[in-house]
């Protein structure tokens, strides 16, 4: 697999030489040089090349491909089929790779559609009968539209497939396997994931011709601008210290990650109740419950936002000051998702983590993964020994050995 190699320090948009109503929209939205991933990446599709673009959440991805993909299909004439397919894990990646392309091409007669469950099947079905150019789809969806014949992909030019890691953890390889069979075998492929394992690896060799690999950054590392903080506090004191944590100074929009559905209901009504203005995002969230959450806190009507991991890629919100790991993530690679969501394209954040001593053994996994050692942190003034509350309020227990923290640092705030 060739590897791309460019300098983004030396290239901006007008260098790829894209067609200039591409170029009056990016110009229009104040973009003038490319992420790394972007100038790495851009080039190689352009020339019509299967792309593996592996580079850590944030660092502007989705463009990379929705830009390319806007040019190639402006050079051909559309015939009312779609030409470009984007399959991502979640409704909200798909409805972001969407948000990119209408963004991206305001200038542009290209017609795109965001085909996901959880919303009425009519509207989607209206548009397909219209006639679309891009369809950014989840999985199951996808393949109900087209089982019902609704999708004719006998134009298709490009098939991308976004967060393929994630869609593999989700358990939607036999559906990208049902994609891929009803596809016609020319075309070009693009794969853009944040970490490449072994099993990613596996399915690429199998659906790509002679690959440009793109990575930027080491696999499974943080984005650079994140301070990281590890809080140690007892299980049952935790929600008490999120919210003396969200009352310090530059707690402005914060992204607070929950293991479970019901626990983020129930943290966010606890946090509601101290009048911290909450938005909720989980799995049994409706796709208008979901679309009304990410837009309150888009906008800076809720300070906080309380997700499951849904939210670990799936959006994509300018400002997020601190991402906080009320419950430490299952993996290292989990962990670099969520803290993703803050510091963006080269931007900085804070990324708390409140840890049990039950806990520790997974931040010593974080910290192996990362090289990092994570500074320990204790705010002045809470009573970290505080008795445990009546039965019946604890919050979910993972069951692990028994260590002993670090001990705490002195001061409140992560130690620069």
């Amino acid at each position: 697999m060739a590897r791309a190699g460019a300098d983004p320090g030396d290239v901006s948009f007008d260098s790829f030489h894209l067609h200039p109503n591409l170029l009056r929209g990016i110009h229009d939205l104040g973009f003038i040089r490319p992420t790394p991933i972007q100038a790495q990446a851009i080039p190689p599709i352009l020339s019509g090349r299967d792309v593996i673009g592996c580079a850590q959440t944030g660092t502007g991805k989705t463009a990379a491909f929705v830009l390319p993909i806007l040019h190639r299909l402006l050079q051909g004439q559309s015939r009312g089929h779609v030409r470009a397919l984007v399959v991502a894990p979640t409704r909200e990646l798909a409805l972001q790779s969407m948000e990119h392309l209408k963004a991206l091409s305001r200038y542009v007669p290209l017609k795109g559609l965001a085909v996901f469950g959880g919303v009425p099947m009519n509207p989607q079905i209206s548009a397909l009968a219209h006639g679309v150019d891009i369809i950014s789809a989840t999985p199951g969806r996808l393949l109900d539209h087209i089982y019902a014949g609704r999708i004719d992909f006998v134009d298709l030019e490009l098939l991308v497939l976004d967060e393929v890691d994630r869609m593999l953890d989700m358990g939607f390889l036999p559906d990208i396997q049902k994609i891929l069979r009803v596809l016609p075998p020319k075309r070009q492929n693009l794969v853009f994931s944040a970490t490449l394992p072994p099993n990613i690896l596996t399915l690429v060799h199998q659906i790509l011709d002679h690959p440009v690999t793109v990575q930027v950054g080491q696999r499974s590392s943080p984005a650079v601008g994140i301070r990281h903080a590890i809080y140690p506090v007892p299980r049952h004191l935790k929600p008490e210290l999120l919210i003396q944590l969200l009352r310090g100074q530059g707690m402005t929009s914060v992204l607070v990650f929950t293991r479970t559905k019901h626990y983020a209901s129930r943290l966010a009504q606890t946090l509601e109740r101290q009048g911290v203005k909450v938005s909720v995002l989980h799995g049994d969230r409706s796709q208008s419950q979901r679309l009304r959450a990410l837009e309150q806190f888009r906008r800076g009507r809720s300070q906080v936002m309380v997700a499951t991991d849904i939210a670990a890629r799936g959006i994509d919100i300018e400002g997020i000051s601190h991402v906080i790991n009320f419950d430490i993530p299952n993996t290292p690679e989990d962990y670099v998702h969520r803290i993703g969501r803050t510091a963006r394209v080269e931007a900085t954040g804070d990324a708390f983590t409140l840890v049990d001593r039950d806990e520790e053994p997974l931040v010593k996994e974080i910290e192996r993964t990362l090289g990092l050692t994570l500074p320990r942190v204790t705010l002045p003034n809470f009573d970290y020994k505080k008795g445990h509350p009546p039965r019946g309020h604890e919050q979910p227990h993972r069951h692990g050995p028994h260590r002993r923290h670090a001990s705490p640092s002195p001061h409140h705030g992560p130690r620069r």
